[in-house]
């Protein structure tokens, strides 16, 4: 139990340092091929002359290697407002523990960047990869 606690922590405090240094760190930051080529801006910047119709859009259920993601995007007035998570693996005490790491910064990324061009969060990659092919579905659809 101590060996896994201490993995655990391990594994939380480098997502979290990982999160923080994305900036710093080019390593840590992967250009989203999953999304199949719908989107072609920089991860993480917003995809200039891109609306989208008013809904709620529910994107396909993606791999993320221990289970499937998949997210609703919420359009108001042309722009994301919210990413759901419909669908994440939660079986396991280490996916439970590196998406509820991820999943905010995901979702916050997506709506400030206003596309699933978000970047990969390291030691959540499959999570990542899975979420931006979820999301990127759903905008395919509500795309104008």
């Amino acid at each position: 139990m101590k060996k896994f606690l201490l993995a655990a922590f391990v594994v939380a405090t480098f997502i979290i340092y990982s999160v923080h240094q994305r900036g710093e760190d080019s390593a840590a930051v992967a250009t989203p091929a999953s999304s199949g080529g719908l989107d072609t801006a920089t991860p993480g910047t917003p995809v200039p002359g891109v609306s989208y119709k008013d809904g709620r859009y529910t994107g396909v259920a993606a791999d993320a290697f221990y289970g499937f993601i998949q997210v609703a995007a919420t359009v108001r007035h042309g722009q994301i407002i919210n990413v759901e998570f419909l669908q994440y693996p939660n079986d396991r005490d280490t996916s439970v523990q590196i998406n509820t790491q991820a999943m905010p910064f995901l979702k916050q990324e997506a709506i400030q960047a206003q596309s699933a061009n978000v970047d990969i969060i390291s030691g959540a990659t499959d999570s990542s990869e899975a979420f931006i092919k979820s999301l990127a579905s759903a905008l395919n659809t509500a795309k104008s």
